[in-house]
């Protein structure tokens, strides 16, 4: 290892100019990674459904100094994925990170789940995610200039969850499996492949745990048991590793489920 590397080793988190891809843009975590990308100097193409959130998300980005590009569609289809891909390619000449972000949960017991409820889970969190890493693989093996694809799991994929988690868990072991398997299949290629999995996190879906009702304090109590650092996630606690698995300190990780649970699943 040269001398120049010790001299400023926190080179090996620039990312500055890289050509990123953030699927489910406008969802908590999607953000969250486009704002963290954008800050870190990448340029961003932003793929959701929803194109109110989507378009305040890239307005955001910009205000961060990042180039941006938007496509108003999800990843539920091969014909969908290669033109979010063809947008990267269009606007920056190709694609350094995926974070794929896109997804959704349905709580619901076993008994009173349809089995189309199910499907839909798996769809959007296993198969939508295998068809986007594939299309942006492709295209990453095209370059052969490696890259970085950033699966979202959750402590959900390892632990199991009375509430009526049957459809979620099994879709997060899936992403899990993924981020492996595909880890091993392009292991020789350049490109790393790994997962973020997370518990409970400030998000607009989980605002009120965080909250000074007696309900809020009851729940947090409970869970706050299981959980060593003793307090639940905040969105700076998922920027870390998200920009260690986008930038080059990752080179040598591949897949990997990174826990970013305060300890949850260590006990």
């Amino acid at each position: 290892m040269s001398a120049d590397f010790f001299k400023n080793p926190l080179s090996l988190f620039d990312i500055r100019g890289k050509r990123a891809i953030v699927t489910g843009a406008s969802g908590a975590f999607g953000a969250l990674a486009a704002k963290v990308l954008a800050g870190a100097g990448t340029r961003l193409v932003l793929a959701a459904g929803r194109a109110d959130h989507l378009n305040a998300v890239a307005s955001e980005c910009g205000e961060l100094g990042a180039p941006v590009e938007t496509i108003n569609l999800r990843p539920n289809s091969a014909a969908n994925c290669d033109a979010i891909v063809k947008a990267a390619i269009d606007q920056f000449g190709g694609v350094d990170i995926l974070v794929l972000a896109s997804g959704k949960n349905d709580v619901a017991k076993i008994n009173d789940m349809s089995p189309e409820r199910f499907l839909d889970v798996m769809d959007a969190n296993v198969t939508q995610s295998w068809l986007m890493a594939r299309a942006a693989g492709k295209q990453m093996l095209a370059q052969g200039l490696g890259g970085k694809v950033i699966f979202m799991s959750s402590a959900r994929g390892r632990l199991g969850h009375p509430a009526g988690y049957t459809a979620y868990c099994a879709s997060k072991s899936a992403v899990d499996g993924i981020t492996r398997a595909l880890g091993c299949e392009w292991g020789d290629t350049g490109i790393t492949v790994n997962a973020i999995a997370p518990t409970v996190f400030r998000s607009a879906l989980t605002a009120w745990m965080f909250e000074d009702t007696e309900r809020a304090r009851e729940v947090r109590k409970g869970f706050l048991t299981r959980v060593p650092k003793g307090r639940l996630g905040e969105p700076s606690d998922l920027a870390g590793p998200l920009l260690f698995l986008a930038s080059a300190a990752s080179d040598f990780y591949t897949g990997h489920i990174l826990y970013a649970d305060g300890g949850y699943t260590a006990g």
